[in-house]
């Protein structure tokens, strides 16, 4: 595969990134299965591979450890800190005595002495920044970590972040891991611009919009069951006008697909490949038959009259569902912030 620089670092990775989401009871409960797709996608030139202490409450670190026995120097590793990883309520978040803990954790499951990139997985507007950041460089100075970056942070907290690590002598975020498909095109207008206005790398997570761009979701079929419908039922409510708009754009990209002699799934992929600012696509396969067929997405390039048609069935920096978005402000969530 050819091979990207991620954003500023200096550091080549390939195109696909194989994002471990799907790794344990989320999805692939069988561990030597998962471990042979690993290696898989290692044999077929990925040597990128994401992760996060709370996919199956840290199983999915572990299988990864256990898939990079002998191989781990060829792989850029990343995971992620942030989400809630047991009833402690001090086991989440972005304080500095949790990141700290949690990434001893990480390291342990994950069988490896340091961790390539290191992402923060969510905002939390409860934490400074700077406290963050000072927990994150810390360990970048220890040889824990070698890179630290973000993810799913709305363009304010992308440029904060910028700011805090300059004015503070911290080390900073290399790059950002946004929500991004041809159905979820929000970020287009200001988290992508300012992550190539700052040298950030940008891996962006379900670029077949959590399954919506495989072909299985098509009009007149029974919508398929699945451990992420189940987990984060919201996205594939049929009741909600945003999942309608998506039946119908999948419906004429699933025909514009046939019409350019590529599959959905490639297009999909090539399409978050082409934009400038992307780096490289996480692909989240579940078996070695779905990793198979996204592989060679890497090598297919899509024109520019297709390209125009994608923007007349989803407009640019459009998602057609809010609940696609990935995080949701709390100024927005919760009331009491709206009415004290």
């Amino acid at each position: 595969m050819e091979h990207r620089t991620l954003g500023r670092t200096g550091v080549k990775v390939s195109p696909l990134c194989l994002g471990a989401m799907m790794f344990g009871a989320w999805g692939n409960p069988d561990h030597d299965d998962c471990v042979k797709i690993v290696h898989r996608a290692l044999d077929a030139g990925i040597n990128f591979i994401d992760t996060a202490d709370v996919y199956s409450a840290g199983e999915s670190e572990e299988i990864v450890g256990k898939a990079l026995q002998g191989r781990r120097d060829d792989v850029v590793l990343a995971t992620k800190v942030h989400g809630t990883m047991g009833r402690d309520p001090n086991a989440q978040g972005n304080s500095r005595r949790w990141i700290v803990r949690e990434c001893e954790n990480s390291l342990r499951r994950l069988g490896t002495d340091w961790i390539d990139l290191y992402q923060i997985h969510r905002p939390d507007p409860d934490c400074d920044l700077d406290e963050t950041l000072g927990a994150l460089t810390d360990l970048v100075r220890q040889g824990k970590v070698r890179y630290l970056g973000s993810s799913t942070f709305p363009p304010s907290d992308i440029v904060e972040a910028q700011w805090v690590a300059e004015r503070r002598g911290r080390e900073r975020f290399v790059c950002e891991q946004p929500p991004y498909s041809i159905l979820v095109r929000g970020v287009e207008a200001e988290v992508l611009p300012t992550c190539r206005r700052y040298g950030m790398g940008v891996i962006p997570w379900s670029p077949l919009a959590g399954g919506w761009l495989t072909g299985r979701f098509r009009k007149g079929q029974d919508i398929p069951l699945s451990h992420r419908a189940r987990r984060i039922p919201q996205r594939y409510d049929m009741s909600l006008p945003g999942t309608q708009r998506k039946l119908d754009a999948v419906e004429d990209l699933a025909q514009l697909a046939e019409r350019t002699g590529v599959s959905l799934v490639h297009l999909a992929l090539a399409f978050v490949l082409r934009h400038p600012a992307v780096t490289a696509a996480i692909i989240g396969p579940r078996t070695t038959e779905q990793l198979e067929t996204q592989l060679e997405a890497a090598d297919v390039h899509l024109d520019v009259d297709v390209l125009d048609e994608i923007d007349r069935i989803v407009p640019p920096g459009k998602n057609l569902s809010s609940a696609d978005a990935g995080w949701t402000p709390p100024a927005l969530s919760d009331p009491s912030l709206r009415r004290r």
